[in-house]
């Protein structure tokens, strides 16, 4: 089956050459209109600009006139430092007061609310387009200074020179005496602005710290008191005295566990004693109680020197003294016990107040150790205050250009050329990646996975009239030859049984197939075949452009009974071919195919002809070509040069697979010989200028 994709795993390099080549008359035109563009602005156009620079290097090691921190240390020299003096020295604060320095509200360049309005400028025409009664707000104040200090900042930049402490401050402007003046201004804009934040902050700093240190102090002073109150309202006792109390509550814990197996042990000899009484036996008695006495007992009553009185008052002793020893360990436990809650009650209670007073002390503590740092602090702040420098000084100030830095033409010209050859190559790109129609053999082929038995060019007919005529004079024409390509390559489709039924198809109308079909046919015949061509194109019926027909009746009449095959068959002596039209139908076309009759028919016609050539309706506009499908041969399918769309042929493709007809082999009908010489040979069809000696066209 046909498997389809659009796009391939690798990049053709090739193929983008190829592309770019094609495009190549594009492509320098782009680069000149571009380079053009790009001369007129250079030399015409740009306003010539003046660089200045000024250099500031950044102190970040500076010596304090005390050996105490400073409360706005100087800068570390680290890259984060450095990005935020590099932002600093581009802030709007800055370049608000450089403005105010410069008197830039005054300067057209960057107040452009001062510049006169040209009546040949598009302000001047669009302001002529205006009601004279019409009220124009002027801008405001401030909004003429923000767009002011927005002029500035776009013509200052600000850079760090690599691995140094160094800023390049670099301005821009159309006066070389301005640009100077604009950056040597910034410099010391910015060296004041660091000393005014130093200030600044430490007056904040020490205003702050004498506010913190005198809330601490009270802080500090209230925790020592509820720390004296607290140890004054509580009898405490040491940790080493808890941790003793501790390892006594641990030993009497032992002690429980020895006294409950005690309690258990003497639980379990009465529980066995009272058992064995219970029987009334002596002999389970006697072993029960496990006391020589009773055992002495017991033998003298076996051997009859004594009474059982003996034995059972014997036997009430052991069980009272069993039920006293239960006793004495059930007290023992509960005496234990007892203590235990007593001992965890003590030291959760002493626990409890100690860690309490430990919390306290702890607060105290700390509300001390803070009171005396900021007490430091405070102290040093006041000594920092006064002695402050700024971090960093003026290296090399700007001096005034003497020749402009823009525009730089020859980089102009250059960028524009590349700039034109960079869209004209993008544009041809875009429209070749855009394209969606098959040029060659080889892209269809590739596409479809089906094989491309043939191209055929375009007839340079007047009219379908004159289709037959131009291949009967030119027999050599490219045209003719394309065809016999095709008969060869149908005929060789399969040596071992040659299809007798060919039906010639497409995706949609007006691709070809009804002029492949009828020059298929002429070439069959010219074999010295027996051929029938067939109008199955019942619906639309092209055939009487193309040849003189003269019967009425045809396809329809035969089917139907009207007529028979040989009353509705006409011989077409030009081509030596016998030819059945079409005829309108009084029922839908599919269903005529679908019949028996139809089937009966091609098979009584298989017999009498060698080779029979069936024009049939697109594929996806009828479902007429795949009901004739199932009686045929072979299916030829015509695809028109650089105008179907691959998604029609995806899907006519498709609908032959999705009723399990599998088509012969596709062609590439009315390929402009012109056209395709810029994307090969195509791989049938030859139409390079080298082949011209073959063809009489």
């Amino acid at each position: 089956m046909g498997r389809f994709s659009e796009t391939a795993d690798e990049i053709d390099l090739f193929g983008l050459v190829a592309t770019i080549w094609r495009g190549k008359f594009w492509i320098i035109l782009a680069a000149i209109v571009s380079t053009l563009l790009g001369g007129y602005y250079a030399y015409f156009t740009a306003v010539p600009m003046y660089t200045s620079r000024a250099m500031v290097a950044l102190e970040s090691r500076q010596e304090q006139v005390v050996d105490i921190e400073s409360v706005v240390t100087g800068l570390s020299g680290d890259q984060a430092s450095i990005n935020t003096e590099v932002e600093v020295l581009r802030s709007r604060g800055l370049a608000k007061k450089l403005v105010a320095r410069l008197n830039l509200l005054e300067d057209p360049e960057f107040n452009t609310t001062l510049i006169e309005d040209d009546g040949f400028s598009l302000r001047g025409i669009l302001g002529g387009l205006r009601s004279r009664d019409q009220d124009v707000r002027k801008p405001d104040e401030r909004a003429i200074l923000e767009s002011t200090i927005n002029r500035v900042l776009d013509v200052i930049s600000i850079s760090n020179v690599r691995q140094s402490y160094v800023f390049q401050i670099t301005a821009v402007t159309t006066s070389p005496t301005r640009s100077a003046d604009i950056a040597n201004e910034l410099a010391r804009l910015y060296i004041l602005d660091q000393l005014e934040v130093k200030f600044e902050a430490t007056e904040q700093a020490t205003n702050w710290l004498t506010e913190r240190v005198s809330q601490l102090k009270t802080e500090l002073e209230e925790s020592e008191s509820k720390v004296k109150t607290f140890d004054a309202g509580t009898e405490l006792v040491s940790a080493e005295a808890l941790a003793a109390l501790n390892r006594q509550l641990k030993e009497i814990r032992d002690r429980v566990g020895e006294a409950d197996l005690a309690q258990q042990a003497a639980s379990e000899t009465l529980s066995r004693l009272q058992s064995a009484a219970n029987t009334g036996d002596m002999a389970t008695m006697e072993a029960a109680a496990e006391d020589r006495t009773l055992s002495r007992v017991y033998d003298l009553i076996k051997q009859g020197s004594a009474e059982d009185d003996a034995f059972e008052a014997r036997y009430n002793q052991i069980l009272d003294r069993a039920q006293l020893d239960k006793d004495r360990a059930q007290a023992q436990m509960d005496a234990l016990n007892g203590s235990i809650t007593d001992l965890e009650r003590r030291i959760g209670k002493q626990s409890a107040d100690l860690v309490e007073l430990q919390q306290l002390q702890r607060e105290a503590e700390a509300s001390r150790l803070i009171y005396e740092y900021f007490l430091g602090r405070l102290k040093e702040t006041s000594v920092q205050q006064g002695i402050q420098q700024a971090d960093s000084r003026i290296l090399s100030e700007a001096v005034i250009p003497t020749s402009p830095s823009a525009p730089r033409k020859s980089m102009i010209l250059a960028l524009s050329m590349i700039l034109g050859l960079v869209a004209g190559t993008g544009a041809v790109l875009v429209r070749e990646f855009m394209q969606n129609t098959f040029r060659t053999a080889e892209e269809l082929e590739q596409f479809t996975g089906y094989t491309v038995m043939g191209s055929i060019p375009v007839i340079p007919a007047a009219d379908r009239t004159k289709v037959l005529e131009y291949i009967q004079q030119k027999p050599t024409s490219q045209a003719a030859e394309a065809i016999r390509n095709l008969r060869t390559s149908i005929l060789l489709s399969n040596v071992d049984k040659p299809p007798k039924i060919i039906m010639s198809t497409s995706s949609v109308p007006s691709e070809g197939k009804t002029t492949q079909s009828i020059l298929l046919a002429m070439n069959f015949a010219a074999l010295g075949n027996r051929v029938l061509l067939i109008e199955g194109d019942i619906r639309r019926r092209v055939f009487s452009n193309y040849l003189n027909v003269k019967n009425t009746v045809g396809l329809v009449s035969v089917l139907s009974g009207d007529a028979s095959v040989d009353e509705a068959i006409q011989r077409d002596d030009r081509m030596g071919v016998d030819v059945l039209i079409g005829e309108k139908p009084k029922i839908n076309a599919a269903d005529l195919y679908a019949s028996e009759r139809f089937e009966t028919f091609l098979q009584e016609m298989r017999s009498h002809y060698d080779l029979i050539v069936i024009d049939t309706p697109p594929v996806l506009v009828v479902p007429d070509s795949r009901v004739i499908g199932q009686f045929v041969d072979a299916i030829i399918y015509t695809v028109k040069w650089d105008e179907t769309q691959k998604s029609q042929v995806t899907a006519g493709l498709a609908m032959f697979e999705s009723v399990g007809l599998k088509v012969t082999g596709l062609t590439l009908g009315q390929v402009d010989a012109k056209g395709i010489k810029k994307y090969g040979l195509g791989g049938y069809g030859s139409y390079g200028a080298g082949y011209s000696g073959y063809y009489e066209n």
